[in-house]
């Protein structure tokens, strides 16, 4: 089989993702890795859609008719949703972007791609639990096990400071500043550091599933069995486990969980205590306080407080008539009959 003349395709990705993600843009291992895994997928659909192999692949062969391909075939065969749709586009219109400054020569074919829009859809409102519900989930896991006191503090910890999971599993002992006001240093994305503060009872759970005083500072402070730190996917199946052990207990404990509902769960339950968005911003690390207004939108105790309210302050409730007594002169009539 005669083989096809290569052009820049290939050198264009190398160049994207070592130096124009990390030395240029600053992106963090994380957002390589996503970028990395988008272009992966996109080349295997181009693979079978071109019916060359991936190694032959050029950029002749990639116009704006097959990433549409592509994103649909992401919709209707890995049935993803359109979130997840509009991130790997995102990250096609930075690989096409890049190899339109490097490859001026497919500037038009590039140019169709870079200005696909994004396709709109609705937000859905964020799920979380409710403190009881949270409290089942603690009130079930066995603490006298070593796994317990882990998997105790891990969840106690998230919901307390609403970290991502991947702020969570990066978490080491000298993140941890000590009393008197404890808190924990967190690193989110784009390398941004926030610190939130620890409750009492986390500080004492984090302590807890310690296995000895002489454990190092760079040590991470959540361990799998076999003492490396919990990966992402260690973190679903725990939580995953965790839940349906104690959904069959009580039926309050929610039977399925995930890091990110925890997330949701720490704002929503700072928005009813009432604290305001700005600060629930800064806990949770939002880049814009537009990200914290979706807990009001989703928070049905919060609107219905806000209704009731309203309806008070407009003054349109029924007025209420004072309790009827009898007076003595009756009560001594109806006595006397």
């Amino acid at each position: 089989m005669k083989r096809r003349p290569l052009d820049s395709l290939f050198p264009v990705v190398e160049s994207f993702l070592n130096e124009h993600l990390q030395r240029v843009c600053g992106a963090s291992p994380r957002t390589v890795m996503q970028y990395r895994e988008s272009l992966r997928m996109f080349f295997e659909y181009a693979e079978k859609a071109r019916g060359v192999s991936i190694d032959q692949l050029r950029l002749a062969d990639l116009d704006v008719g097959l990433v549409v391909d592509f994103l649909e075939h992401l919709e209707r065969d890995r049935h993803n949703g359109v979130a997840t749709r509009n991130n790997r586009l995102a990250a096609l219109h930075s690989f096409f972007t890049h190899a339109l400054r490097r490859c001026p020569d497919h500037a038009g074919r590039m140019a169709r791609i870079v200005a696909l829009p994004s396709k709109r859809h609705v937000l859905a409102p964020p799920r979380y639990l409710e403190p009881s519900a949270i409290q089942a989930l603690l009130r079930n896991i066995d603490r006298q096990t070593v796994a317990g006191r882990r998997d105790y503090a891990l969840l106690l910890f998230v919901f307390n400071t609403g970290a991502r999971v991947s702020e969570a599993i990066a978490v080491r002992f000298s993140d941890l500043i000590p009393e008197p006001n404890p808190a924990v240093r967190l690193c989110g994305k784009g390398n941004k550091v926030r610190i939130c503060p620890l409750w009492t009872a986390t500080v004492a759970a984090i302590k807890a599933q310690r296995l000895s005083a002489a454990t190092a500072n760079d040590e991470p402070i959540f361990l799998n069995a076999r003492g490396q730190a919990l990966t992402r996917h260690g973190v679903y199946y725990l939580l995953r486990r965790d839940a349906a052990a104690a959904h069959r207990v009580d039926s309050v404990a929610p039977a399925r969980v995930w890091p990110h509902l925890f997330r949701h769960s720490c704002g929503s339950a700072l928005l009813q205590a009432g604290v305001d968005l700005t600060v629930i911003r800064d806990i949770l690390g939002h880049a814009s306080v537009a990200t914290t207004c979706r807990y009001a939108n989703s928070n049905l105790k919060l609107k219905q407080s806000a209704l009731k309210a309203f309806w008070d302050g407009a003054g349109l409730s029924a007025p209420k008539s004072p309790p009827w007594h009898p007076s003595p002169r009756l009560t001594e009539f109806l006595r006397s009959r």
